[in-house]
């Protein structure tokens, strides 16, 4: 097991860690959470031995092979697939041993059996299409597998470094916030990856909904100690939050806490509809309300103020082809004919696999992309706030958070720039440090501190929680919550989309439309289409392959839907009594909405209906999580075959 004793750790003038303990046995998966610079990234080092520690003892078990995600990349000559290659250094050792054997005309028959022996029991010759497999799932095309290390930008060879580790064979596996630069459907990909990884797994994460689904055990950086929580981090929340209310100095706020965020769940329910999302929020909210006094001492507290004018529609698309230009400078069109109106508190969640055209919808929005075709209408008073990627590089690096916003606003005091800073954490002399040697999460919230105080009725934001931490992604929810103004979100923290969207629209084969579902039946839509899309790919490649290939292929093909029928099977069976479930829940959804049910006398139909629904919507979720499991299965099996 991993065994920390003792442990201080102090750099520079700063105390990360205080004579502290840990113990993490083989096999856990545990999150590793606390605020920026607290000292994650340095307990990682720390068990790479890249580092010591002041006093105490840190052990890992001799012999562990340890995989880790490295933050940068050689922009080198070496296609995509090689550097992920390079990840497992056995199976690359033993294939340039067996290639100098081979090109130097080595006639040792049995130094080359050895070597395709030891080949075959690592699982050398799938190699390659397990690294083409993880590639795909992380967003690479085929083509793109195939190019140069050098022509992809930083985020996508962030990506390509998570490849290179996920190959390497470990005991051990350490990963610094692997979703940062992963979309929604990267990051579901990922999630079951994980799932099945057999090692030990130690996991930086500010993605609540990530380290629900896959960590086992969660270790909190607490007043430089490290406290180990069993469960994910859900369970961590609320054992947090009972602990929090035993200290009577806490248990006033967080009693406040609760009773905003209680009164606006009311509030919400009031207006909401019977609609599946609506009803998703709802839940949604509940838990946040349950959650929100786990972060009562969060340094992080602040409101996103709107515009006092604004129009109706603040922005309308009308059959907008939307797009790029590209090298050749033909139009590139990417979403065709959308129709698309933002009103006044409008709250869309933008979903669809990579490339599909999401960030370009919203930078059409924000006015950065002229539609191809088609019109974009603004209103009169239309105030947009748009947060993406490059705001982080559009920061003046010698110029401090104060005189960001003074050049906004050079007649406001300097307590009231101050008052406004601190609620993103900016306190003290900090709001007159220079942004250049802030890191990627401050800078992160002076963009959005900078956006709030321009008072937008429209925020556009492109996955806003990148560089994160939890406090502050939870303080953004809050405060994206009571926004007053409309909002279009793209992000992959489920946790955001869900408690700040009231509707999804799906950006997917070239279309833009509504989405009726909540985001676990997105997951569900988009397993399904990633193997649709899968067997499009097969069937482009055995068009242009050979009639001898072709046949072979084929054949292979029958085999393997003959060997995967019995899960295809499971999985419709399902289906269908998963599409049955929820006709009874519709059923009685609409029974009990009746308003005459209430009228007096029906206390016991009452609570039988509830008991009923109840029932039902366990059931329904109990074939869901089946229908994922048969799903996952199904997903393993054809990489497999």
């Amino acid at each position: 097991m991993i065994n920390l004793q003792g442990v201080s750790i102090q750099q520079g003038t700063r105390e990360l860690l205080r004579n502290t303990d840990c113990r993490i046995f083989p096999g856990h998966k545990v999150g590793i959470i606390g605020a920026n610079g607290c000292g994650k990234s340095t307990l990682f080092k720390l068990l790479l031995g890249e580092l010591d520690s002041d006093s105490g003892r840190v052990e890992v078990p001799a012999g562990w092979r340890i995989a880790h995600m490295a933050q940068e990349v050689a922009a080198g000559e070496q296609t995509a697939l090689d550097h992920v290659l390079d990840g497992d250094g056995e199976l690359r050792q033993l294939q340039r041993e067996l290639e100098r054997a081979e090109n130097g005309g080595d006639t040792d028959a049995r130094r080359l059996g050895e070597l395709h022996e030891r080949l075959a029991a690592i699982d050398g010759y799938s190699g390659p299409a397990r690294a083409a497999q993880l590639l795909d799932g992380l967003g690479f095309s085929h083509a793109e597998q195939q190019r140069p290390v050098r022509s992809f930008s930083g985020g996508w060879r962030i990506r390509l470094n998570l490849a290179r580790t996920l190959m390497c064979p470990a005991d051990l596996m350490l990963l610094d916030e692997p979703t940062n630069h992963l979309d929604l459907d990267a990051t579901l990909w990922l999630e079951q990856w994980l799932q099945r990884f057999p090692g030990t797994l130690l996991i930086i994460s500010h993605d609540r909904d990530f380290l629900d689904a896959v960590v086992d055990g969660i270790v909190s950086f607490e007043h430089r100690q490290l406290v180990f929580y069993s469960g994910n981090y859900s369970n961590f929340e609320h054992t947090r939050t009972e602990r929090l209310a035993q200290q009577q100095a806490q248990y006033e706020k967080q009693q406040a806490e609760r009773a905003h965020m209680e009164d606006f769940v009311r509030r919400f329910r009031a207006k909401a509809t019977k609609a599946r999302q609506a009803q998703s929020r709802l839940k949604a909210l509940d838990r946040m309300a349950t959650i929100a006094p786990a972060h009562v001492d969060s340094p992080f507290r602040f409101t996103l103020p709107a515009a006092e004018k604004t129009s109706n529609p603040l922005i309308d698309l009308r059959d907008a082809d939307i797009g790029y230009r590209d090298n050749s400078g033909n139009n590139k069109v990417i979403v065709h004919k959308v129709q698309l109106g933002i009103q006044p508190g409008r709250r869309i969640g933008l979903l669809g696999p990579n490339g599909a055209g999401k960030s370009s919808l919203i930078k059409t929005l924000a006015g950065e992309l002229a539609p191809i075709r088609g019109e974009r209408q603004c209103g009169e008073h239309l105030a947009i706030g748009y947060f993406a990627q490059h705001q982080l590089e559009a920061l003046d690096s010698a110029a401090s958070p104060m005189l960001h916003l003074q050049r906004l606003s050079p007649e406001a005091s300097e307590q009231s720039l101050r008052d406004f800073l601190g609620g993103y954490g900016f306190v003290g002399d900090r709001v007159f440090e220079p942004v250049g040697d802030f890191s990627g999460g401050e800078k992160a919230r002076l963009a959005l501190s900078i956006l709030a105080w321009q008072k937008p009725n429209l925020l556009l934001l492109d996955e806003p929680t990148n560089h994160l931490d939890l406090e502050m992604r939870h303080a953004l929810t809050l405060a994206l919550t009571e926004f007053p103004g409309a909002v279009v979100l793209v992000s992959h923290d489920r946790y955001l989309l869900a408690n700040t969207t009231d509707e999804f629209i799906l950006v997917a084969d070239g279309r833009a439309e509504p989405y009726d579902g909540d985001l676990e039946d997105y997951k569900r839509w988009l397993l399904s289409f990633n193997r649709e899309q899968k067997n499009r790919d097969e069937k482009a490649d055995d068009r242009t392959a050979p009639t001898e290939d072709r046949k072979a292929q084929r054949r292979a093909a029958a085999a393997r839907r003959e060997q995967l029928k019995p899960l295809t099977n499971r999985l419709k069976s399902v289906e269908q009594k998963m599409g049955r479930a929820e006709k009874q829940l519709a059923a009685l959804d609409e029974q009990l909405a009746d308003e005459n049910l209430y009228s007096g006398g029906q206390q016991d139909e009452i609570a039988r209906l509830n008991q009923a629904q109840a029932q039902q919507r366990e059931e329904l979720e109990a074939l869901e999580m089946e229908w994922l499991e048969i799903s996952e299965e199904l997903e393993a099996a054809r990489g497999q075959t």
